[in-house]
């Protein structure tokens, strides 16, 4: 069909009215059937000038990203593209464009999460390529693709995946019953013959003593055996999280502003290194603020334990200091949590992370297990170091979201440097 465009398009001062009217029907068809492909994709897709002002859009990019001026709104057509989105539900979106424009950027694929109909979120992929018309780019090409059910089918592959895991668990647990179940069979069986040889006799209850030391025993496996249950149900129920794509250092500035107060009470410096340009990660903004607070508590509790036992000491006290930073480093993202506090013995590390584990007297011993058990939902790793008297160090190492699309380098990067051998993109 364009082919027969353009050679009507040179003989158009020959045509006849009544062949320029089918020429012009011919056009319209195109231009319906081009319009009805365009709205019919599943794909937002977004067209903007040089200047990142709106030419085009498609219903589907109105779905997917959160507008607060219409595309169509008379508004637009002076506005870039950022200034239409809402910054309230989608900052990172429109930060996004804005990036693109003042570094010259079209040629990216980046995730973020937007929020969906019924307060859930969605998870969007947007892809930049240049606009190309007679050879040359006039602007931007945005491609908005929903991977809401990819990221989900992940998250719930990842949950059958910890599931899976649980069978040795079980195993364990079956096998911690065992002993309780028949140290309280064998003391009944102690009962039940004492009362039979009574019955026999005297017809007198054996002496109360006698009784109540073996209900003791029964009695004090009970208790070990309601503990191992309630133990195995905490590790193995899910955390239930509304995993999005979240700046962690923003919400660790957050942090640090909200707890200032108690590291001013406590005399505690805080020192923050944190990363310029962190990636945004797949977590939960509630349960990772969870996890700083349990760690920062903890690091406060073991500074102000330090300090208490340094107060009888001749040399004079170290002042209290909790560093917390945050880094890209290769696809994974770090962050560390040091205190110059007690610290711990190698015995107390190796088991920090277990359920009702606690060296103190009011402790519940399941704040740090439910800080591994977020993190590993995160699909990242804790680990902690600690020397008794020197401090201690916890690491959280969380994956960075990789999209699945590589992009071919813009046509006026240069080739000619490239390996041989390498492969191909």
């Amino acid at each position: 069909m364009r082919g027969f465009v353009k050679r009507v398009s040179r003989k158009i001062a020959k045509l006849s009215p009544d062949q320029v009217e089918v020429f012009l029907n011919a056009l319209n068809d195109e231009n319906d059937t081009l319009d009805s492909i365009f709205e019919s994709l599943s794909d937002g897709l977004i067209i903007v000038d040089d200047f990142w002002r709106l030419l085009s859009n498609n219903k589907a990019a109105e779905r997917y990203i959160p507008f607060k001026i219409r595309p169509d709104d008379n508004r637009a057509e002076s506005l870039f593209l950022w200034d239409l989105i809402d910054d309230g539900t989608a900052y990172d979106v429109a930060d996004f464009f804005r990036d693109c424009k003042e570094k010259d950027i079209n040629n990216v694929c980046s995730e973020f999460t937007v929020p969906a109909p019924g307060g859930s979120v969605r998870f969007i992929t947007i892809t930049l390529v240049p606009f190309v018309r007679q050879h040359t780019a006039s602007g931007t090409v945005i491609t908005v693709a929903d991977v809401t059910e990819k990221r989900n089918q992940e998250v719930l592959l990842h949950r059958m995946e910890n599931l899976a895991s649980l069978t040795n668990l079980a195993a364990n647990v079956a096998h911690e019953i065992k002993n309780p179940l028949g140290a309280i069979g064998i003391h009944i069986q102690l009962i039940q013959k004492a009362l039979r040889r009574s019955r026999d006799t005297d017809g007198m209850l054996p002496d109360k003593k006698y009784l109540e030391n073996y209900l003791d025993v029964v009695n004090e496996e009970i208790d070990n055996l309601n503990k191992i249950v309630v133990d195995f149900l905490f590790a193995v129920r899910p955390v239930q999280a509304n995993m999005a794509l979240v700046n962690p250092v923003v919400l660790l500035k957050h942090f640090a502003e909200f707890f200032e107060p108690q590291f001013v009470q406590n005399n505690v410096k805080l020192d923050l290194q944190l990363a310029e340009n962190a990636p945004r990660l797949l977590i939960d903004e509630k349960l990772f603020r969870e996890v700083t607070a349990n760690i920062v508590q903890n690091a406060l509790a073991a500074i102000a334990e330090r300090l208490e036992n340094q107060m009888d000491t001749v040399r004079p006290r170290e002042p209290g200091r909790l560093c917390i930073s945050a880094a890209k480093k290769n696809d994974k993202f770090i962050i560390t949590f040091s205190d110059n506090g007690m610290g711990m013995s190698e015995e107390t590390a190796a088991h920090v992370f277990e359920p009702y584990y606690t060296t103190k007297a009011n402790g519940t011993g399941l704040g740090m297990t439910l800080v591994y058990k977020i993190i590993k939902e995160f699909r990242g790793d804790i680990t902690v170091h600690s020397e008794r008297g020197k401090g201690t160090v916890f690491t959280i190492t969380l994956p960075i979201p990789q999209t699945d699309r590589k992009l071919l380098p813009a046509a006026a990067e240069p080739a000619a440097d490239k390996p041989k051998g390498s492969d191909a993109l």
